[in-house]
């Protein structure tokens, strides 16, 4: 049984463990009124539209 030959250092584990060094890119979506990216399921920031109705009233 293939066993470690070393003891696995403490910093070493707890840099395996953390999820820091796992980039991962968020849901972005294009707006389909205005074309601006943001998060999805989301109200647009840019223009305050989401699932095409008007929710959030925005100055132009």
């Amino acid at each position: 049984m293939a066993v470690p030959k070393r003891k696995t250092s403490k910093a070493r584990r707890d840099k395996r463990r953390s999820n820091v060094w796992k980039l991962e890119m968020p849901g972005m979506v294009k707006c389909q009124h205005c074309g601006e990216y943001n998060l999805a399921h989301r109200v647009c920031k840019a223009c305050g539209y989401y699932d095409g109705k008007e929710i959030v009233k925005k100055e132009a």
